[in-house]
């Protein structure tokens, strides 16, 4: 089959693949119809994130058609059209079974290299470094999905691909960032980022009850679409972001600061070109800057909330500030399975609709291309969806 391949820092290409397989009882396998790019693929393709093998495949959003199913699958079914957590988890073990998805101890094959950097290994993800289990992406014609009863879930038949897609991974994470903020009525949110994530991120605090939604970033059609949404766009390029939030605020500070954009954050002024040459030189891991200015920004008593994919050290992190302001800082990557179903039942109802994300709709031969768009940030692409 074709797929869409990590060839090398910076470097992808289609090439063909062997065909999945059922490899366990509770396995299926589904047929992609449409695969989303996601901003954390870029750290891949940037090499800031370990362990990734020239022909691994790429791709953690998606929705597609069930084509087979092991003999302990119970409640997926083939012909069934699915979208598909990019988060894999087993639905038995402690951490699941509290709602803490993304910390399965089971689904992740290859536990080491985050042991060592974390102290603890956190669930198996698709497409994403074999430090996350080594499985093959969505950026194919098919993809064998572990524990399909677990992390499948059917799609109604009135929700398009084009919606359905970014239920996988890009609504439930932007969800799961107002949730672990604990917005609620009346409270003002800061978003760092307007891709999908931050983009979803804001329109969650307000179907939460926030009053305000102001949101960050640096692109025009960005900041439109976020508009559009009912947040108040801020250019960081065109006014200091901490001084913006203040006199938003008359002083006080976001309620809650949502962060969606992690370790390759782009800003201005000395700190971000100090950021950017320790991160090429590898002397950090991580690019904060963002990460630092929603603890700034913060109001006293605050929540911030990371949604950002970070994988080691930020530099100069403003302890004393979070220590100080007595905030909560809370982060994960995506517990998907919490919100997916509620999800796709909004979408269902017409309460949420996500495929404005969809910018650029391409074949999967046109992978490259939509790569190359998303990451340069071309001709307002928000979001390549692949179709094999």
């Amino acid at each position: 089959m074709r797929a869409l391949c990590w060839t090398g820092v910076n470097e992808v290409a289609v090439e063909d693949v062997p065909e999945p397989k059922l490899l366990n009882r509770q396995d299926a396998l589904v047929r992609v119809t449409a695969s989303s790019v996601c901003g954390s693929d870029l750290h891949l393709l940037d090499g800031y994130v370990p362990a990734m093998l020239k022909g691994d495949v790429l791709g953690h959003e998606f929705v597609g058609e069930v084509v087979e199913v092991g003999q302990d699958v119970r409640h997926r079914r083939v012909g069934e059209r699915v979208t598909v957590c990019s988060i894999l988890g087993c639905g038995r073990c402690h951490y699941c079974q509290e709602g803490l998805w993304s910390l399965c101890d089971n689904t992740n094959p290859n536990p080491g290299l985050q042991e060592k950097l974390n102290g603890h290994s956190s669930a198996g993800i698709f497409g994403y470094s074999h430090a996350m289990g080594g499985f093959a992406g969505s950026h194919a014609e098919y993809v064998r999905v572990p524990y399909a009863d677990v992390n499948a879930f059917p799609v109604p038949e009135n929700v398009p691909d084009s919606n359905a897609v970014f239920a996988s991974d890009a609504v439930p994470t932007g969800w799961m960032g107002a949730d672990l903020g604990q917005v609620g009525p009346g409270d003002v949110v800061a978003v760092w980022g307007c891709g999908g994530v931050g983009q979803m991120a804001a329109l969650a605090s307000l179907r939460m009850g926030a009053e305000r939604v102001i949101a960050i970033d640096r692109f025009p059609e960005r900041l439109g679409m976020a508009a559009a949404l009912g947040a108040e766009p801020l250019d960081y390029e065109r006014t200091d972001v901490l001084d913006a939030l203040k006199e938003l605020t008359g002083g006080r500070g976001p309620d809650v600061c949502i962060e969606a954009v992690g370790m390759e954050s782009h800003g201005t002024g000395p700190q971000y070109a100090y950021d950017r040459a320790k991160q090429a030189v590898r002397l950090q891991t991580d690019r904060g800057l963002a990460l630092r200015q929603t603890v700034q920004a913060c109001r006293k008593g605050g929540t911030v909330s990371v949604l950002g994919v970070y994988v080691g050290m930020v530099d100069k992190f403003p302890m004393g500030a979070l220590m100080n302001k007595g905030l909560t800082m809370r982060g994960a990557q995506q517990h998907g399975h919490r919100y997916i179903p509620m999800i796709l039942e909004r979408m269902g109802r017409g309460e949420i609709d996500a495929s404005a994300l969809l910018t650029h709709p391409m074949s999967l031969d046109d992978g490259p291309k939509g790569y190359e768009l998303f990451k340069r940030k071309l001709d307002g692409c928000v979001r390549a969806v692949f179709r094999p």
